[in-house]
């Protein structure tokens, strides 16, 4: 058993209960849908969902950005072109990387950094749902599942949206609201699409990145959740969630603490997503944690949370 990693999923029931609450401000937090009949894609994902294509080098493996880092100076470092580099991340800017954030580097085949390399694995598409939002705008969820015994990270699909002819009318990468997806664990991958988008676009999803985890890797802390509440809203619409994000004596201390909660109607689809990021967690001690998950499309039935640790 990893010792050195863990990542906790709690499903959670729906209480009945409305309750008051505040939002825990967060990159990740969908609002809610625009009609009472949001636009949901179809079941036949046979014919959306394709496999990946291949990175510029073949044994893709991760670099933390530090202070004072830029793209050509990392690039330059494991000896690889900046255009690779940006190839193997279309989500990041070179103009806005911040400290902690993960690149994914393709390594030359003489690996001048002597990192070791870990293997591009797939990943399965579960389900794909769009939502339009009241701006225009349109939130895509794809929910990934990790069928392999090992963790796996970097997790990133393109979506692409085409009209009622198969022309594109906008691509962008959906990328997890953790760092990592546990074996047979699900989480979604989520993208906004900005106004105007229109009410006949199809979304097309193509599998991109996910390599496994290494064993002995010492970037992740074996943090759970305990004490967990869910409440969701009168109308069903909204679910106020609070716990606590525990870490054992025996851990580092964690700089950086992720909880990702899932929102799933009775059929068992994806309909909201929030993640809430803490920090300064003491080995033994105990950080607690409160997040409001809105519907994109319906009632909630219950929240599954996750949560990862950084230190």
């Amino acid at each position: 058993m990893r010792r050195f990693l863990f990542l906790a999923l709690f499903v959670l029931g729906a209480c009945t209960s409305q309750t008051e609450s505040t939002p825990v401000p967060s990159p990740i937090a969908l609002t809610g849908y625009s009609t009472s009949t949001p636009r949901v894609a179809p079941s036949g994902l046979e014919a959306m969902v394709t496999a990946g294509i291949p990175l510029p080098s073949p044994t893709p493996f991760t670099y933390t950005v530090q202070a004072g880092d830029t793209m050509g100076g990392i690039a330059l470092k494991f000896g690889v072109s900046v255009d690779d580099l940006q190839a193997a991340n279309p989500e990041i800017s070179p103009n806005t990387m911040s400290i902690g954030q993960v690149l994914r580097i393709p390594s030359d085949p003489a690996n001048p950094s002597g990192e070791p390399t870990p293997t591009p694995v797939d990943f399965d598409v579960e389900q794909v749902h769009c939502y339009p939002v009241a701006d225009g705008g349109m939130w895509c969820l794809v929910l990934a599942h990790n069928p392999s015994s090992d963790f796996i990270e970097n997790v990133s699909a393109q979506v692409t949206l085409v009209d009622a002819g198969g022309a594109s009318l906008a691509s962008q990468p959906a990328l997890l609201p953790l760092n990592i997806l546990p074996p047979g664990a699900s989480l979604p991958l989520a993208v906004f699409f900005p106004p105007v988008i229109p009410m006949d676009a199809r979304p097309q999803v193509q599998i991109l990145t996910a390599i496994r985890l290494l064993p002995g890797d010492s970037r992740y802390l074996p943090a759970s959740t305990d004490n967990v509440l869910a409440q969701v809203d009168w109308n069903g619409l909204e679910a106020q969630v609070s716990g606590v994000v525990v870490l054992p004596a025996e851990s580092k201390t964690a700089a950086t603490v992720w909880v990702a909660a899932t929102a799933y109607d009775e059929l068992n689809q994806v309909v909201g997503m929030r993640r809430w990021e803490g920090g300064g967690l003491q080995a033994g001690g105990s950080l607690p944690f409160t997040m409001l998950v809105a519907s994109l499309a319906g009632r909630i039935d219950r929240v599954e949370l996750a949560v990862e640790a950084r230190p």
